[in-house]
């Protein structure tokens, strides 16, 4: 065995540990006779499969007066295999089990489990609808309050396709159901999709299906230009009609892709369900909530069902990027369920500007539980970035005010899981340590102010393995504030404030004063953000030599408006500098060695790391790119997202056309990084998925053999089955392996 394959083998068994470590994906808090029950979905890299299985943990939770909270976890988890989604009802005494056929033939199949039995099962065929969606935008299943019916967004069933006999003569009225042999089934019309992740999605529509009889309606009403997502049940009363409140998006002219992207219009609508009184024939109007407004999402009826809050993204929506800060509204919902034209919409939270320091900076990517609310009724919870952390907060409805909930003097990041009454069941974690369950009790000062005290949770039944545990255990991290370069007058107040990086090392004392090698870590968008959580395959690179400098260049979520808004039209100049200029604060120092460091990015972090290289090009001593984008004029014909480029490139989307002109090519070439392509030296290792629809592989390719070309030492990864985010694990694994080992050739660790 040579050197390089015993490294592999060496740093590939640290890493197997690093990535069996479970994630914290969901909880739930039923109340049962014997006290509050808890519920916690949870998932684990199953390298052997190339999947992520998935599993429950229950526990009870025992709280006395004066006394710590105590969760009580059973012995062993319990394995959800081939389980898509499971959703509670509200009572938390059934509980929907989904799972979605691997073929596309078979059918999907619905569970209604009690709490000893299998009550339930239905097979509902292709003919009927095809997969549920499960994730992304158009997520959306919902019991309704007296758990009898439960709403949900599945693909419509295939349109019938052209067929032809064994002569190959076209066939008139024919189906799957009934074709003669030789015959054969044509391709029909092309249909636009949403994209990356969407590949091979039909179209997402509404259904409900009754958990006492299996029947399935596919609710009518809704044309087929609205692609349905985000459904909820409106309050329930004798005295008025009930409606399916959802979110729709119109694909327009084209569908862009729309994951990752808050900046497609979308709006709330709701459609009145039918009742046996109701004409077979009747059609029910569809309304459109929030038509004064260019972007509507995540719907919740406060628990009187007087009114109906939701977020917006209508500054992204209105100017193009494809994430900005979220505003949060509400809508008087009406006590006789008759909705008029006439719906005012009020602001609740507004997008902030430029926040002062220490400040609410806005929300964003906004979590909101399905059922967000305390015990008054009008107080909602929820999870949002603020600045390099994830914090949860809590808004009065009624007055306006909103107030962190997690601790202000916590340097980890927080997310809400479930609410347990006025209490709160959190994960935590930082870059140095695993997520955790967290539990946050409710307390009143003496002006009945309300207030959390938190208390950590006895671990779940999975530990990390002692190396890892060793590992994290020499760590340290700290958040660096870096001026920002070339501060001119033009600026905005918040464009010109200090960007952050997240820097993250070893505790222990170095030797001789010599500097770990440092890993610049870029996150993509570029809105996006790093924030001080837990990652698997960085706290891998840390645990083994490596200082880690993750930074929030100007555009990154959490900071304000201004701030974000500042990158629109300067990529590849202002971010680049932004990067460079953290670097170069933390040689100044003393945290980083300038001889050893390297690079690692994806997509837009790609596109920085190739830039740097290009632009720095004595700065890295080796870098690693995965899915990047390097040449913009060669992208907007085959991305999902062509949009993107022309925003980044010009500021705006009015300049936004599929017949890019050749000023336009020359002003993409201008901003991308194979612009600089004739000074880069840095020996690049390229991580790139055949799959990807955002960044097309081929892109990466066009810049690594231009690399090539000039004698420039490059490595590829091509992963044949993997789309933008090269997240099947896998596909991790053996990408954060050979980053391991490239970084460490040149970095003589």
């Amino acid at each position: 065995m040579d050197s390089s394959e015993e490294e592999y083998a060496t740093q590939s068994k640290l890493l197997k540990d690093f990535m069996s470590i479970p994630s914290i994906d969901k909880a739930w808090i039923f109340n049962s006779c014997s006290g509050p029950q808890a519920m916690v979905a949870m998932s684990q890299a199953n390298l052997l499969a190339n999947k992520r299985r998935k599993f429950m943990l229950s526990g009870h939770i025992s709280k006395e007066s004066n006394q710590p909270v105590n969760f009580h976890w059973a012995p062993f988890p319990t394995e959800m295999t081939g389980a898509s989604a499971f959703v509670p009802s509200p009572s938390g005494l059934k509980l929907l089990v989904i799972r979605n056929p691997p073929e596309k033939e078979s059918p999907t199949k619905f569970e209604i489990w009690s709490s000893s039995q299998l009550d339930k099962e239905f097979h509902i065929p292709q003919k009927v609808h095809g997969s549920v969606y499960v994730d992304g935008w158009f997520e959306g299943i919902s019991w309704n309050s007296d758990e009898t019916l439960v709403a949900y967004v599945a693909e419509e069933p295939s349109r019938t396709k052209p067929t032809f006999d064994h002569l190959g003569c076209y066939k008139k009225n024919s189906s799957l159901d009934r074709m003669d042999i030789g015959s054969w089934e044509g391709q029909g019309d092309w249909e636009e999709e949403w994209g990356e992740a969407y590949a091979g999605k039909k179209q997402p529509a509404l259904f409900v299906i009754n958990v006492e009889s299996g029947e399935v309606e596919h609710i009518k009403g809704v044309p087929r230009s609205i692609s349905v997502g985000q459904v909820v049940w409106s309050p329930n009363s004798k005295d008025s009609a009930q409606y399916l409140v959802f979110v729709g998006w119109l694909g327009g002219k084209r569908k862009l892709g729309i994951k990752y992207c808050s900046n497609r219009p979308c709006a709330i609508y709701a459609v009145r369900l039918k009742e046996p009184k109701d004409d077979a024939n009747e059609a029910f109007p569809l309304h459109n909530l929030t038509k004064s407004i260019s972007s509507g999402y995540s719907p919740r009826f406060s628990k009187d069902g007087k009114f109906l809050v939701f977020l917006s993204a209508k500054t992204a929506a209105d100017i193009g990027a494809h994430w900005v800060a979220e505003s949060l509204h509400k809508i008087k919902w009406p006590s006789d369920g008759k909705l008029t034209e006439s719906i005012d919409i009020v602001d609740v939270v507004q997008v902030v500007n430029c926040p002062d320091d220490g400040s609410f900076p806005g929300l964003y990517r906004t979590d909101l539980l399905s059922d967000p609310w305390l015990s008054d009724g009008h107080t909602i919870m929820l999870s949002s970035y603020w600045r390099s952390f994830r914090v949860i907060l809590n808004l009065n409805l009624l007055s306006g005010e909103l107030s962190r909930v997690s601790p202000n003097d916590s340097d980890y990041s927080w997310s809400i899981l479930a609410l347990n009454g006025d209490d709160i069941v959190a994960v935590s974690s930082s870059p140095v340590s695993v997520p955790e369950i967290k539990y946050g009790k409710k307390v009143l000062d003496p002006a009945g102010k309300p207030s959390w005290q938190w208390s950590n949770i006895q671990k779940p039944i999975f530990k990390c393995s002692d190396k890892v545990m060793l590992g994290l255990s020499s760590l340290q991290f700290k958040i660096l504030k870096v001026p920002v370069s070339n501060v001119s007058e033009c600026l905005t107040e918040g464009a010109k404030k200090p960007i952050e990086a997240i820097y993250v090392s070893s505790s222990k004392p170095k030797e001789n004063g010599k500097c770990d090698p440092l890993v610049v870590v870029i996150h993509g968008g570029p809105h996006s953000v790093a924030t001080c959580s837990f990652s698997k395959t960085l706290a891998y690179l840390s645990s083994i030599g490596y200082s880690l400098l993750n930074v929030n260049y100007r555009g990154s979520l959490g900071f304000g408006k201004e701030a974000l808004q500042s990158l629109s039209g300067n990529v590849g100049s202002q971010d680049v500098n932004d990067v460079l200029s953290a670097v170069d604060h933390a040689i100044e120092m003393g945290l980083a060695d300038p001889s050893r460091i390297t690079v690692l990015g994806g997509s837009h972090g790609g596109f920085l790391a190739t830039h740097l290289i290009g632009q720095a090009p004595d700065k890295f001593v080796a870098a690693a790119a995965r899915n990047p984008v390097c040449n913009i004029a060669s992208l907007v014909g085959i991305t999902d997202t062509p949009d993107w480029g022309f925003f980044h490139a010009y500021g705006d989307k009015k300049h936004y056309t599929e017949a890019p002109s050749p000023e336009d090519m020359s002003r993409f070439h201008q901003v991308s990084p194979i612009s600089h392509i004739s000074k880069v030296k840095t020996p690049t290792l390229f991580i790139l998925g055949a799959m990807d629809l955002r960044v097309p592989i081929s892109n990466g390719l066009q810049y690594m053999r231009a690399l090539k070309e000039k004698g420039v030492e490059v490595k590829v990864l091509v992963f044949p089955n993997d789309n933008h985010p090269l997240d099947r694990p896998q596909t991790d694994y053996e990408s954060f392996l050979n980053t391991a080992v490239w970084f460490n050739k040149y970095c003589k660790l």
